[in-house]
């Protein structure tokens, strides 16, 4: 309601300054007026006028005024500071609307945007997730249901890299140092007692420090590698073995925290359908890459950077002048796949997967994987129309080279919708890691944070801190920024609820939870009015502004804007609860009226926590 207020106002001072000016306005600036006094909205378009129009700034917001209402949402609009037209809302109107909203309701109609595809998660198959892979599938989970909040068709994608470095390593630990067979690994996973995950965990460490120990065992890894590519032999047989199994604890991981994926994509069948081969044809027909016969890129397909272009929103690539695609050796480089997948994409590969039913989640959601040959019936994967890579800011670079290649292949509209949503490494502080029980060296403790490493077998697993309930002291407190602080401003709101019902024992089933039509109209303005009047707005503003919160977080791509809104409506609605006396007061149509604030603050806290993968308990 907020959002389409919002809109009207945009819409109604552009066809305005349009109509009188002959000036198109694409996007009028909305503000919050400093004072609440003067105002809920405020435009402050006029001072960017001002210098086109040559006219001072409050000359045209004077001239503009008359011709803004009526409005529906608005009661009254007024000029201030020199040039800024200030809007008070309908405040009685938005309050009862908002009381009687009976269920929840997307910002927006569906839209034409198409198909939006977030990719996240995407942990290597080789050992446990941990915490850092647990941030990625949480930040990844809420922007997907941030843009199934808008009404979007939203496509989730977890891309598995079970032909890589990785999961070759465990391979070697498996075959070199644990001597096992393919099916000694088969007996392990049927084993009960054994956490398979955590055993390749522990594994993979060991192996990493063999490397170090003695350089010559490298040669084992590249023996790996090209059998589990080729898909021959022992070696094929225990990858395909151990990224199945830990894929399938990942899944199991992973929904604890409520995140769920549609579609597993593999990196072996890009390899096996040979769409690198097909991206590479591509890359080559359209002049996107060009061969090397001299210098110290000579036999090497590189793209030009420079001829790319700029990255996104402008950024520039890198220094360098060139990226190898293909190496001298006839191998392409990660960057290389990488294209060909984001080519896929947004069906421009001339190439399909096959799909499979993989996982099904408790509530029926099937989770499909790609496959050489698929099975009939699998939904319409890929096609998008934009596309999100939820990767570490390590990766951005690489992000960045595949922006360019879709410009260097013409695609300039596809390339502009490629977002990568970048965010940082996990560091633990030295005392929290020891806390967690990481033995840390003399130099580690010095430094400000520890950075994890699967590969030195540092780092908290993902399972083990969801055992723990994240219980370190300054996540689990009730007060502050932190989780459990608004979970129990939602319980606090349903213990209101529950008290008043068993002290209204006449209610009829339901009445107490839904008091907004006791609330007369008539009566919301003085409500609204003065001192606690503004109190209350305050609430009902937070609440309604939901919908522009989500908006602002998706168009930013900073999903931490919700989570501080939130915080913000849990800290005015714990103030509303200590400030008036809810269940004691006397007066029937006020108690009414304070109820209503109480579900419409709750009922949105809890919306808001949903949209960040947050359970509200039944008590705390």
């Amino acid at each position: 309601m907020y959002l389409e207020i919002q809109e009207r106002v945009r819409e109604r001072f552009a066809k305005v300054v349009q109509e009188m000016f002959a000036v198109a306005i694409a996007e009028p600036v909305l503000d919050i007026p400093p004072r609440p006094e003067m105002g809920d909205l405020s435009i402050s378009s006029c001072f960017e006028l001002a210098r086109q129009l040559r006219q001072p700034p409050q000359k045209i917001a004077e001239q503009v005024l008359p011709r803004l209402l009526p409005l529906e949402g608005v009661e009254r609009a007024s000029v201030a500071g020199g040039g800024y037209v200030n809007l008070h809302l309908d405040r009685a109107g938005i309050a009862a609307a908002l009381f009687s909203l009976r269920s929840p309701r997307p910002a927006t109609q569906p839209s034409s945007r198409g198909k939006i595809l977030i990719e996240h998660t995407s942990i290597n198959p080789n050992k446990a997730a941990h915490i850092g892979h647990l941030r990625n599938a949480v930040l990844g989970d809420t922007f997907v249901r941030l843009w199934r909040f808008r009404g979007d068709q939203v496509e989730v994608q977890n891309y598995i890299d079970n032909t890589g470095v990785q999961v070759a390593d465990v391979v070697v630990g498996f075959v070199h140092v644990e001597k096992k067979s393919a099916a000694e690994v088969e007996r392990l996973l049927r084993d009960p007692a054994v956490r398979f995950d955590y055993f390749c965990w522990d594994l993979y460490a060991r192996v990493s420090q063999l490397y170090e120990q003695d350089k010559e065992m490298l040669a084992l890894r590249l023996e790996a590698l090209k059998a589990i590519e080729e898909g021959r032999g022992e070696m094929a047989k225990i990858a395909a073995l151990v990224s199945t199994a830990i894929v399938r604890k990942h899944l199991e991981t992973m929904r604890r925290v409520n995140v769920a994926y549609d579609l597993l994509v593999q990196e072996s069948e890009i390899l096996r359908l040979d769409f690198w081969k097909c991206a590479f044809e591509l890359l080559k027909r359209r002049g996107a890459i060009r061969y090397e016969t001299s210098g110290k890129n000579s036999g090497c397909w590189v793209m030009s950077l420079e001829e790319a272009g700029p990255g996104e929103a402008g950024q520039e690539i890198e220094a360098e002048e060139v990226k190898i695609i293909v190496r001298s050796n006839g191998t392409a480089t990660y960057v290389g796949k990488d294209i060909a997948y984001h080519l896929w994409k947004f069906a421009l590969l001339d190439k399909d997967f096959g799909f499979e039913e993989f996982h099904r989640y408790p509530d029926g959601h099937t989770v499909w994987r790609t496959a050489v040959d698929g099975r009939p019936g699998a939904p319409a994967f890929g096609r998008a129309s934009v596309a999100y890579s939820v990767i570490d800011t390590r990766q951005s670079y690489l992000q960045k080279i595949v922006g360019a290649a879709f410009r260097a292949l013409n695609y300039p509209e596809q390339a502009a919708n490629l977002h990568h949503f970048a965010y940082e490494v996990v560091g633990l502080s030295p005392r929290c890691a020891e806390e967690l029980g990481i033995k840390l060296s003399a130099d580690e403790r010095e430094r400000s944070y520890v950075e994890v490493s699967g590969r030195r077998g540092l780092g908290i697993k993902a399972d083990d801190l969801i055992d723990v309930l994240f219980d370190l002291k300054e996540a689990m407190t009730f007060e502050g920024e932190t989780g459990p602080y608004l979970q129990y401003s939602v319980v606090r709101g349903r213990n209101i609820f529950r008290k008043y019902r068993e002290s209204h024992p006449e209610l009829s089933p339901g009445a107490a939870e839904d008091p907004s039509d006791l609330v007369p109209p008539e009566q919301l303005n003085s409500l609204l009015s003065g001192e606690s009047g503004q109190n209350f707005w305050e609430l009902v503003v937070l609440a309604a502004q939901l919908e522009t919160i989500v908006e602002q977080a998706i168009a930013t791509a900073e999903p931490s804007v919700l989570a501080k809104h939130v915080f913000r409506l849990a800290q005015a609605f714990n103030n509303f609860y200590h400030r008036y006396h809810i269940l004691s007061e006397p007066d029937p149509a006020r108690q009414n009226f304070l109820l209503c604030l109480v579900r419409l603050a709750s009922d949105t806290l809890s919306r808001s926590l949903d949209l960040m993968g947050i359970e509200v308990p039944p008590h705390m």
